[in-house]
């Protein structure tokens, strides 16, 4: 009963949108209270044994890659080689914008930094070629939550970190249902707009654009050619992926000067020194759950509500929703993930597989409203009042939610490469 309380705590710490580091402070006070010794030293020592994880630091490296390609010229010269081979298409440019956005988010891991860096380049474009503006702001602020499910996925390693779950077994999970994503955001962006004109294709411009990109494009053959292939682990593949970024964008392209680097790295580090905080607490409540058998004792409580697998996914992608309605994709998985992980697995599913139904549910809550991140992120970038994203998002959230329920139902989408 005590987890099944802590968990309704919770839940409505969520709903009434209280800061995230308040909340697992309130959960840390409330585990050691509960279930421990309520000695301080015991969650310090906790917070400490957490972050002797060498996983943590692929989060770092991918974010600062991820942050040197959008100040570089990597992410334009990839939107080029998407507009040369799509041209051909009625509303190519359209068609582009979706195969940059996949693209560039398996090279960011995030889906701010895939938004901010394909948005920025392709926003005007879409305005100046006829595209109406509605169209170009859903396509892009839905777009660049591509960037939380196709590997590498920064939400993926955190969940693989605090379930303890295979990080490269999950990158090959998020395979097929990101390209699902893709195709069908390309689709709805190729029908709506299949009115607009055709160009002929131009082997000129698509050799330019290959020989200007093909650098850029070597970055996610390199790095999910590595990890599949075992040469490198998912913490090794961020290092080279910053390393290669850092020597194609100032070696290669010569477009980012050392001091470019310098500010780079200082604003990574602004953001993850609000963020490892929250990790760090998050997964010392982990570790006292897991040592007095919480989530089993949960896992207990609801196999004993209902022994039906179906309403439990329902159940939980209901959640899911409400909770990304509320609340970052980050804190709802460091929250969320250790207590709904076996209760999943008492119900046989998969924890790959939960993994891959929580990034899909909480990457729609980049688009819901009241605290959709993408959604922020676009006014800032497209200059647009949050009423308006929020109505142009709606048409590409159905077809994500379509994906979801496909994906939750049929497991051997996600499972297909890991078993």
């Amino acid at each position: 009963m005590a987890a099944v309380i802590l968990l309704g705590l919770v839940l409505l710490a969520l709903a009434l949108r209280q800061n995230i580091i308040v909340i697992l402070l309130g959960s840390a006070a409330y585990v050691h209270l509960v279930w421990g010794d309520g000695r301080l030293e015991y969650l310090a020592e906790d917070v400490w044994i957490s972050l002797d994880n060498s996983l943590l630091l692929a989060i770092p490296m991918f974010l600062l890659a991820g942050n040197v390609m959008t100040r570089g010229s990597i992410a334009r010269r990839l939107i080029d080689l998407a507009i040369s081979i799509t041209k051909p298409l009625p509303g190519g440019l359209a068609v582009a914008t979706i195969l940059s956005c996949a693209i560039f988010a398996a090279i960011s891991g995030s889906s701010p930094v895939t938004l901010l860096a394909v948005g920025t380049v392709l926003y005007p474009a879409l305005l100046e070629n006829g595209y109406h503006k509605r169209f170009a702001l859903g396509a892009l602020t839905s777009g660049g939550t591509l960037g939380i499910i196709i590997p590498p996925s920064i939400p993926l390693i955190l969940y693989g970190i605090v379930t303890e779950t295979s990080i490269a077994d999950l990158f090959l999970a998020g395979i097929i249902p990101g390209i699902m994503i893709a195709v069908a955001l390309a689709g709805y962006s190729f029908w709506v707009n299949r009115n607009m004109p055709a160009q002929p294709f131009d082997f000129v411009e698509f050799r330019t654009a290959l020989m200007r990109g093909g650098w850029s494009a070597m970055l996610p053959v390199i790095l999910l050619g590595g990890i599949y292939s075992g040469y490198f682990s998912p913490t090794e593949a961020a290092a080279v992926a910053l390393v290669y970024a850092i020597f194609v964008e100032i070696v290669i392209h010569r477009e980012l000067k050392p001091i470019d680097f310098y500010y780079t790295a200082v604003e990574t580090a602004k953001l993850l020194g609000m963020l490892f905080p929250i990790v760090a607490v998050a997964l010392s409540i982990k570790t006292i759950l897991t040592i007095e058998e919480i989530p089993d004792q949960l896992a207990l409580w609801i196999t004993s509500v209902s022994d039906n697998k179906i309403a439990f996914l329902l159940a939980i992608n209901v959640l899911l929703l409400i909770v990304g309605c509320l609340f970052d994709v980050i804190s709802a998985i460091l929250i969320l993930a250790p207590l709904l992980l076996i209760p999943a697995i008492a119900y046989g599913i998969d924890p790959v597989h939960l993994g891959v139904i929580m990034v899909i549910n909480l990457e729609i809550g980049f688009l819901t409203p009241p605290l959709g991140l993408n959604i922020i992120v676009a006014m800032t970038a497209f200059k647009e009042n949050f009423l308006e994203i929020s109505r142009a998002v709606l048409p590409f959230i159905a077809l994500i939610l379509v994906v979801l329920l496909f994906v939750t139902f049929v497991p051997s989408t996600a499972l297909m490469f890991i078993r």
